[in-house]
């Protein structure tokens, strides 16, 4: 008899679940403050962290800059100040474990208690899977994933103890479709839309719903970082962009951000097609970009 009746909750609860849907694309939701926030950004000195510094300055966030490179992230943090933000600059190799541990502990020290993590810092290698060297695929998961789980782990306990906080992560639309020689980066993406769907998960089930979590899955974005990429049928996005749509998901809290946001609709129905369907729309795509296939640099 319980059985029936949990299921005929559930029935209820998928019901009121679509029409709150149905209703809040209608009316838009409303959107938090962030001033104030202590917002710590990893790979600040160029593309999505640079512009997502620019959004959290103009809101009167602290902020806490990190990345590898020197001059991008100081020329982010001046930009941020003259906007008005109190910044922190920190240069951090996020493959780095140790050093990842030393920064967060000297944040802590200087600045407080981080409430808003964005994990924006990646690497792409983009080569068929024989052309890929080693180090390259270990880089890859150092920074796109793994920085992730060691990032978190420090900052987490904090945000825990007040139940308050927002974790972003930084993943892509290859984090849910596949795309030929870019076999490392497509598996980290996997890897870091799995850490954002288990992470919240987790913190439902402790009960600390006043922790937020937000994944950001955007098409190719024109950073520099892939060269001369285009396709037919996805839109080459500009990071300005990318980064609205991923200040105003992170302002209303929601969990996963599609940039377009149809896309999540195409991949949704491509669960539904057979091999051969998806082999003729991968055609049609054409999707292409320097590569390194064979030892060479060819257009694919």
């Amino acid at each position: 008899m319980k059985i029936i009746l949990d299921l005929l909750l559930l029935l209820l609860i998928i019901i009121y679940s679509y029409l709150e849907s149905l209703v809040k694309v209608f009316i838009p939701r409303r959107k938090k403050s962030v001033a104030g926030e202590i917002v710590l950004i990893t790979g600040a000195g160029h593309g999505i962290g640079r512009q997502t510094a620019y959004e959290f300055a103009k809101r009167k966030s602290r902020l806490v800059l990190w990345d590898i490179n020197k001059h991008g992230v100081e020329e982010t943090a001046a930009e941020c100040r003259n906007l008005g933000a109190t910044t922190h600059v920190f240069v951090v190799d996020c493959s780095n474990r140790e050093e990842i541990h030393s920064s967060v502990n000297q944040v802590k020290k200087e600045v407080g208690d981080v409430t808003i993590l964005v994990n924006n810092a990646g690497v792409i290698y983009p080569a068929d899977l024989l052309s890929t060297k080693d180090e390259e695929i270990i880089k890859t998961f150092e920074v796109n994933i793994l920085g992730h789980f060691w990032i978190t782990k420090a900052l987490l306990p904090s945000m825990i103890r007040r139940n308050h906080g927002h974790i972003v992560t930084v993943a892509s639309v290859c984090g849910h479709g596949v795309i030929p020689y870019l076999i490392p980066y497509c598996s980290s993406k996997f890897a870091a839309v799995g850490f954002h769907r288990a992470l919240t998960s987790e913190l439902e089930a402790l009960g600390k719903t006043g922790i937020k979590t937000s994944c950001l899955c955007p098409v190719f974005v024109n950073t520099g970082f892939t060269k001369n990429p285009s396709t037919r049928l996805w839109p080459v996005l500009e990071t300005g962009e990318v980064v609205r749509s991923l200040i105003d998901g992170i302002l209303t809290d929601k969990k996963m951000i599609f940039v377009p946001s149809h896309i999540n609709i195409s991949l949704t129905i491509e669960r539904f097609l057979p091999e051969r369907a998806l082999a003729a729309i991968n055609h049609v795509q054409d999707i292409q970009f320097e590569a390194v296939i064979g030892h060479k640099i060819k257009m694919k």
